[in-house]
């Protein structure tokens, strides 16, 4: 029998663990209870975690789920909560003491008392289990998904220029240097970088400095709405990241039928597969090489669509809320 469940709403929103936080929502129960708020990593949201999970509870066997890593310390009924991935650990330019004591005396502990612990890959199953010491069936796989709007069929985004495509922030993880660096390097001038996210000063000035500052587009916070079309508009989406604990622009490029140029590390290989061509994302000439013949390769273009195509449609939400709904058993 499903518990009754108490869901950390908070994370819902236009980004990855937004994503997946609101696919996961509407496949939970009429009757689950929603927490409210925002920003549920900032000090404030957690002293509201607190407060807010303290109201709620009632007589009874009742489950608190949490579809971000932030749990509540003072619950002690049934929980279950999801890691997407240790790159606050992982990734030392995103680390700090701050969220080191975090993670070790709330997230760690949160581990050991759980009824279970999603992930959303084998390779961050494996961190978790590494950092953690949980036992193997604790912590499960329930992977990401990918909707109906992201297909090669409807509008594309026509800037008047082919474009490859980074759906990414400014993070250091996301290596965005190095794939400058690399465009900088491909002799295909007609073919323009288009980034998501704001014309950040540092990204600006190594464009400037390598000479690509005309060929680099920034396109800004782009709406959920209007991203197949940007999928469906570029010769190729890269995400040349230096750690990912899934990557769903990797699997949204492949669904609209666009090649994708990923890297070979962390999580990338296991959501592309044979799919997509993969690069050392340490390397500005291996990222350059994989985009040219991503570009100029017909055969190859032609290839890892269909390829992607089927790859695709291996991550379905409902799958994903299927097995979220089991550990909830």
């Amino acid at each position: 029998m499903l518990e009754a469940c108490i869901y950390d709403a908070r994370w819902i929103g236009e980004h990855g663990i937004g994503r997946f936080a609101h696919e996961v929502r509407v496949r939970l129960p009429e009757d689950t209870f929603d927490i409210p708020g925002s920003d549920p990593v900032s000090l404030r949201g957690l002293l509201e975690l607190e407060v807010q999970s303290g109201l709620v509870r009632r007589p009874g066997r009742q489950v608190f789920f949490s579809p971000g890593y932030a749990p509540p310390v003072s619950w002690r009924g049934p929980l279950i909560f999801t890691i997407h991935d240790l790159i606050h650990l992982d990734v030392a330019a995103e680390a700090s003491r701050f969220k080191t004591l975090y993670y070790n005396r709330v997230v760690r502990p949160a581990v050991a008392r759980a009824q279970a612990v999603l992930t959303v890959s084998e390779y961050s199953r494996q961190r978790i289990l590494d950092w953690s010491g949980a036992p193997p069936e604790k912590v499960v796989v329930v992977g990401n998904g990918v909707d109906g709007a992201f297909s090669p069929q409807g509008p594309k985004y026509n800037p008047g220029y082919p474009y490859v495509l980074y759906v990414r922030n400014t993070k250091p993880h996301k290596n965005v240097p190095r794939l400058l660096e690399a465009f900088a390097r491909l002799d295909v001038p007609e073919v323009k970088l288009v980034l998501s996210g704001r014309a950040d000063e540092d990204t600006r000035h190594l464009a400037l400095r390598l000479g690509i500052l005309d060929r680099v587009v920034f396109a800004g916070r782009i709406p959920e709405a209007d991203l197949p079309s940007y999928y469906r508009g570029a010769a190729v989406v890269t995400m040349p990241s230096l750690y990912e604990g899934f990557g769903l622009p990797a699997l949204e490029g492949m669904a609209c039928g666009v090649p994708v140029v990923v890297s070979n590390t962390t999580s990338l290989p296991e959501v592309v597969g044979d799919a997509g061509v993969l690069v050392d994302p340490t390397d500005a000439d291996s990222i350059a090489e994989g985009l040219c013949r991503a570009l100029t390769d017909t055969a190859l273009r032609a290839d890892l669509r269909e390829r992607g195509l089927i790859r695709a449609r291996r991550f379905d939400w409902d799958r994903v809320g299927a097995r979220v709904r089991r550990e909830l058993m």
